[in-house]
């Protein structure tokens, strides 16, 4: 029976190991190798990718790939991609193709102020509450005045500080609600630090108002942390053409616009379908964000929640015909940064960013929103027409073969024999098998 460890954290990487090994593995060379072989040779760069995170063993590495001949605002690019799953480049890369000939693509940022909050516990009278803010705002405001003294020099910082009667919701609940500017930067640690010395200014001041005293009764801070909604830091791509421009192999462009169309709808009012076609959408909108240092997680969250912000699940795109011209477009919150983090500490991070040709904060708000649309454009063209398997699991054949350990003949033969016959794993083995017996 495995025994809870002790001081793990302080043991250097070959104990942790050792212990590993001991407990969980069996002692099994084999099993440890794995993790020696995805070391860097070169000591330095390892050591910065241990110093990433904590009871570092190894690295995971995911494949890194490009997307070229995104036109986007009548500008060219080759978005850097990071992700493990097959068909999700090829898919944005022929998107951005199929729309390079026809304007290519159009976004803009709408906004981009991000959130924090104090969250507070109030039991007494609202109007003493509120009185109080009144009067201690410029103090909570002047509080942060050294910590946001590089940011307000770059353009950004605290926008504004309202008090929020939230007891609706909860009963005694409220919040300070704060609002900031972080230009390039992503501006997590940023607003965090405000927020903490913002909750701390309030808590010293409340517990000294005569106010309170009298009552005894105090506001409480409960907690104070940025908010990965983010509805205000928002960013909108299109698309569109003339219907006939949208001719496929085997089906009008008229027919096919009215499909498309049709399929969006369904994703707007079915939330098992918006489910998956916004998970189709984040395919290329997190790939981006992963090779460009971002936090993936924090945007899936705050997406997640822009989709269901009107009382249901729903689509991220829409997709219209007026007079003959079919437009396609996507609208999501985007809070990312070009600055700090591990923009100025991974190296293929930095090389992303080169390739992007180094974008401010909005400019790559933009690409990933192209990204977005791209891959969501790809997939739903598939599900009208040939239907998704079909280019999908051409795609995931090279990975059936590598789990079937094949020879690069067996390969060759095989991928010859798929361009004429449906792909799936079953079929995949039948095959392998005929060749290795002849």
């Amino acid at each position: 029976m495995v025994k809870p460890v002790s001081g793990f954290s302080k043991k250097t990487k070959a104990e942790k190991i050792e212990w590993l090994s001991e407990a969980y593995l069996d002692n099994d060379p084999s099993a440890t190798l794995v993790l020696k072989k995805y070391w860097n040779s070169d000591t330095a760069l390892q050591k910065l990718h241990d110093d990433f995170i904590e009871n570092t063993l190894s690295n995971y590495y995911l494949p890194f790939g490009i997307a070229p001949n995104f036109l986007i605002n009548d500008r060219l690019y080759a978005l850097p991609m990071v992700l493990e799953e097959s068909s999700v480049v090829a898919a944005a890369s022929n998107a951005a193709k199929f729309w390079l000939s026809r304007g290519g693509f159009k976004a803009e940022v709408i906004a981009t102020h991000k959130n924090g909050q104090v969250h507070l516990n109030y039991k007494g009278a609202v109007k003493d509450l509120t009185s109080f803010f009144a009067e201690v705002k410029p103090k909570l405001i002047e509080s942060i005045s050294e910590i946001q003294r590089n940011m307000v020099k770059r353009g950004g910082g605290l926008i504004d500080i309202t008090l929020v009667n939230a007891t609706e919701k909860l009963e005694h609940y409220f919040q300070l609600h704060c609002t900031f500017e972080t230009k390039d930067a992503m501006g997590a640690n940023f607003i965090n630090t405000c927020l903490e010395q913002i909750a701390h200014t309030f808590k010293t001041e409340a517990a000294g108002h005569d106010t309170f005293k009298a009552e005894n009764t105090f506001p409480e801070v409960v907690l104070s942390i940025l908010s990965n909604y983010t509805p205000e830091c928002l960013v909108k791509a299109e698309v569109s053409c003339k219907v006939s421009e949208l001719k496929q192999k085997q089906i009008d462009g008229k027919t096919f616009a009215e499909k498309f169309v049709r399929a969006i709808d369904i994703a707007k009012a079915e939330p098992r379908r918006a489910v998956t076609h916004n998970k189709g959408i984040m395919n290329g909108v997190d790939a981006v964000i992963l090779a460009t240092g971002n936090d993936f997680r924090a945007v899936e969250a705050g997406v997640h929640a822009y989709a269901s912000k009107d009382g249901q699940y729903t689509s991220l795109t829409s997709a219209t015909i007026e007079h003959d011209t079919f437009k396609f477009s996507i609208e999501i919150p985007l809070a990312l940064g070009t600055v700090g983090g591990l923009t100025s500490l991974h190296p293929l991070v930095a090389f992303a960013l080169q390739v992007l040709q180094k974008p401010s904060a909005k400019e790559l708000m933009e690409i990933c929103a192209v990204a977005g649309l791209a891959q969501n454009f790809a997939a739903v063209r598939s599900l009208v027409t040939t239907g998704i398997q079909e280019g999908h699991m051409k795609m995931h054949l090279m990975n059936i073969l590598n789990q079937l350990q094949t020879t690069s003949e067996e390969k060759e033969q095989t991928v010859n024999h798929f361009k004429t016959h449906a792909v799936s794993h079953s079929a995949v083995v039948e095959f392998v098998n005929t060749l290795r017996t002849q």
